[in-house]
Formats: structure tokens, sequence, C-alpha cells
């Protein structure tokens, strides 16, 4: 069995060696193999045009920019309304079923509607979908700020929801375009960081519009800053997508050579060899490497078949993630920390005001403490993810697997439950809010340093799939955050903050149960499941 699917040849490598010898450590051989045998490569490592990887760096920061700022959208917009939830109430002559209404289901939408973007991302390329998506958000945000109906305002939020959530998914997936897997966990820190100030900068933004400007300027913000990002993506943006290392793009692909191959046989009875169809059958392998792609399709085929939306089904890729126990337990755990996140900073904002007394402004101030700590995890974590991965495939021979990033989680498992045990009996206490804060930072730098990392893994773990496992990991969350704005309040009505987060960090027991299950067992589960899909795609 392989040992790994990060394959370390750089692009350039790859362009220059036809031959490897059987031992050399950048390929999965086994050392029954031949020295003759041709390298065999991963999907993420096809040559392609103007590979992206070889970009400069200046070009991969702008890129990195670009889309941090985008993700802050889907921070800043889920949180950015609560403080103008009173003035919407009275103005409009709404209940707070129907505010509670328009927070859950942007909530819903924007983690199910990336399952599509990714889709359509796989087919028509990553700009695209940014393009149309923050346009739809815009446009919802307009159209909000305008609302003269609590109807219109809801349906408006789900709008926003799903032109938001483009950029959950594709975000990732654009690193992974551009970054080698050694490099991702660093880089997937700095990114994450900007949505993890939605929650601490949006109720701050959000009070001191309302206070100032009223409800409506909120929203307003909102489509200014949605008209920036538009056009960074149309002026400064390069789309990033290659086809040919899209697995979801090479297996349509291949379904429409193959039908096409049957309808011209059917015209010409002379048999259509495999050769002429773009499926040399120099490219295929009976390799035990059940890593490598076995077939790319040639750049001339991709240029015959033009694939069109209506070509790619979003279920069964989604269907696909899920199915290997391994994507299943580390998006339970992701879902879990994140619903976590959503339920610490709209619970806190409601104790700050009930027991004491602050207003929104003074409420996003205390939040900042939990956004700061999210943001300084983010940034160390996927550091220490990238410092360890590369330590253990040192000490590895110089192979790596995706499963040994989970170990620099290890570190911070101890101490997230009791974190989030100091944070539940400090608010039940009503101590001074300084001790909140501190046990606030401390929350958010341990859980989004566990959570970087399980991104990172999402990606790394699913080659040529990044985009589509990503879009599947924000499917879950915005399920577990759906049902975390459900039952936070009507449990911390009953049992109070204390004993909210007893069972939060009991949850977050679980959590890391699941990572450390994934961490021993994953590559088993992994690498059979890879073996399975290859032999059911291989009989078809």
């Amino acid at each position: 069995m392989a040992e790994s699917q990060s394959t370390t040849l750089t692009p350039t490598d790859v362009q220059n060696v036809e031959l490897q010898d059987a031992n050399d450590t950048h390929t999965h051989s086994s050392s029954s193999k031949s020295s003759n045998e041709p390298v065999q490569l991963d999907i993420e490592h096809a040559v392609v045009e103007d590979d992206p990887r070889m970009w400069s760096n200046t070009k991969k920061n702008a890129i990195l920019c670009i889309i941090s700022g985008a993700s802050m959208i889907a921070g800043l917009s889920a949180n950015i309304q609560n403080p103008a939830n009173a003035q919407i109430e009275q103005e409009l002559h709404a209940s707070s079923g129907d505010i509670s209404l328009s927070l859950s289901l942007f909530i819903l939408i924007q983690g199910n509607f990336p399952v599509i973007w990714s889709a359509i991302s796989e087919i028509k390329g990553r700009k695209l979908v940014y393009l149309f998506s923050v346009a739809l958000f815009t446009l919802g945000s307009v159209i909000v700020a305008v609302s003269r109906t609590i109807g219109l305002v809801i349906g408006m939020r789900i709008l926003q929801g799903a032109g938001s959530s483009a950029v959950i998914a594709i975000g990732a997936a654009t690193l992974a375009d551009i970054y080698e897997p050694h490099q991702r966990g660093t880089m997937m820190g700095v990114y994450y960081s900007a949505p993890l100030l939605g929650p601490s900068l949006g109720p701050i933004i959000g009070g001191a519009l309302t206070q100032g400007l009223g409800w409506r300027a909120v929203f307003w913000f909102l489509v200014i800053w949605g008209g920036i990002i538009f056009s960074a993506f149309l002026f400064l943006f390069k789309d990033t997508f290659r086809k040919e290392r899209s697995m979801t793009y090479q297996n349509v692909l291949k379904r429409r050579l193959r039908e096409q191959q049957l309808s011209e046989a059917k015209d010409d009875p002379r048999q259509i060899s495999e050769k002429e169809s773009g499926l040399d059958g120099e490219n295929r392998t009976n390799s035990k490497d059940i890593e490598a792609q076995q077939t790319v399709i040639l750049a001339s085929a991709i240029k015959e078949v033009k694939l069109s939306i209506a070509d790619v089904n979003p279920f069964p890729p989604y269907l696909s993630i899920i199915s290997r126990k391994n994507n299943f337990a580390i998006l339970i755990a992701s879902g879990l920390i994140f619903a976590f996140s959503f339920s610490i900073a709209y619970t806190c904002a409601r104790t700050l005001s009930m027991h004491y007394n602050y207003d929104a402004l003074k409420t996003g101030l205390v939040l900042l403490a939990y956004g700061v700590g999210s943001v300084t995890g983010s940034i160390l974590g996927g550091r220490w993810s990238d410092r360890t991965l590369s330590r253990l495939k040192a000490a590895n021979g110089g192979t790596s697997f995706p499963e040994m990033r989970l170990e620099s989680t290890k570190i911070a498992m101890v101490w997230l439950p009791l974190s989030v045990l100091g944070y539940a009996w400090v608010c039940q206490e009503r101590v001074n809010v300084a001790a909140m804060c501190v046990m606030l930072f401390l929350a958010g730098f341990l859980s989004i340093w566990i959570y970087t990392s399980t991104l990172a893994y999402i990606v790394d773990a699913n080659i040529g799939r990044s985009s589509t496992a990503v879009a599947t990991n924000s499917s879950f969350r915005g399920l577990s955050a759906f049902v975390a704005a459900e039952i936070a309040v009507p449990l911390q009505d009953s049992i109070g903050d204390g004993g909210l987060y007893t069972l939060w960090a009991g949850l977050m027991i679980v959590t890391e149960c699941l990572i450390l299950l994934v961490l021993y067992k994953g590559r088993k589960w992994r690498e059979a499941s890879v073996e399975r899909e290859k032999q059911k795609q291989d009989a078809k």
C-alpha cells in the first residue's frame, strides 16, 4: 500500500524527470519495481500550462489577500446584524422569532450552498464563481438596505447567505491550487484568520453604524465591501483552476469521451482505439500506488470536448466525501468546533447585555478578545501544523501522509476543555469582565489552533477534490451552527452559562477523541476507500 499522497516533486522537477529509481523517496514505488518505471504523480501534480504553483510569491500573496478579504464577508455578515435587531424589530414590526429566523436561515444557507458553488467551480473555474457569488451577495445587501417588510429582509438574507458562501469552499481550494501541501497549514491559518474576526468586528461595526446612522447603514456598509471585493476579483485576480488537476472534471470528461466513442462506433463499425480518443493506454498504470492518478486526459481531448454545468451533479462528489470514514469523523469534529464558536459569540452577547448592562459597542469590544485569540490561534496553529508535518516527514525518510498533520493538535487538546470550563463558571458567577476576556481569548486560541489543522487535513486527504471537500466541511459547519443557534438560548435560560458550557467542554472532549481516531486509524481508512473507489471507477 502506498505511503503517501503528497508527492513532493515540484512542477519543474516533473517536467525534467522521465525515469526514476525505485528507491527514490519522492515516488511511492515498492522495492519490487523496476528502476525504469515512470514516475507516478498524483493528480495535483499533473503538468499544466502556466502552473499556479510556479507563480511568484507576490502574485500568490495578492491572491491570498483577495480571498481573505472576501472570506471576511462570510464572518462579518453573519454577526453584523445583531446590534441592529432591536431597531429592525421596531421599524419593520417584526417579532423576535422573525429575527431569529433571519439569522438561522442565513447560517444554514451559507453552510450548505458551497456544495453548489464547488460543483460549478470544477467546470467553469474559480474566478467566475467568485464574481457571480459576490455580485449575488451585494445585490442581496442592497435589497435588505431598502426593505420595508421583514419578509423581504428574511428572503434577501438567504440570498446574502448563498452569495457569501462561495469563498468558504472555493477559497481553500484556491490555496490548494497555488501552494504545495507542506505550505498549506500556514497559508490556511492566514486565510482563515479573516473570517474569524467577523464575530468580533461584526458587533463593533454594526453597533457603531446602528447607533450613528441607523440599521440600514449596516447593510449599505456590506454593499460597499462587496463592491470592493468584486472589483478586486474582476481586475486583480487570475484564475488558479486547471482542468487537468480536477478529479471531478477528469471523471466527467472520461465519461463524455466514452459516450462519444460509443456514438462514433455506432456510425462506424471500425473500433475506435483508446489512443484516438485521448485515453492512450500508455498513460495507464497497473501500479499498486493507489494515490497516483491513473489517467490524466490529454489537453487535446479537453479542448475537443466542452463540458457544461449540466455535466456535474454536485451530490455524488458530496456523498463520496462523507462515505470515507476518515472524512466523516473529521467533518463531525470540524462541525462541533464551529458550532461551539458560533454559540459562545451568540450567548456571550446575551450574558453581557442581561447581567453586565453592556451596550452593543461594549459587547463587541469584549468579544474582540475571542476574535484576537482565534486569529492568533489560526496563524500560529497553521505554522505549527506545517512544522509538525515537515518534522514527521523527515523522520519518515522523506515520505509524508495527511494524517501526520493532526499530530500538531495534541498540544492544545488538554487545555481546550479546561478553558471552556473556565469560561462556563466565570460567566455563571458573574465575576469581573476581565476574567471573561481571558477565558474568551484562550477558548478562541485553542479551538482554532485545532481547527486550522483539521481544515488543512480535509484538503490534503482529498486530492483533486479540495473544493468539494471544503464545501462538505462547510455543510457540516452550517448544520451544526444552525442547531447550536436554535438550542443555545433555551439551554442558557434553563441551565445557565455554567451548565451550557460544561456540556460544551464535554463535546470538545468528544471532538478531540474523533481527531485522535483519525490520527491513528485515518490512513488505513483513507487508503482502503481510495482503492475501493479506484476499482469502482475501473469497472465502469
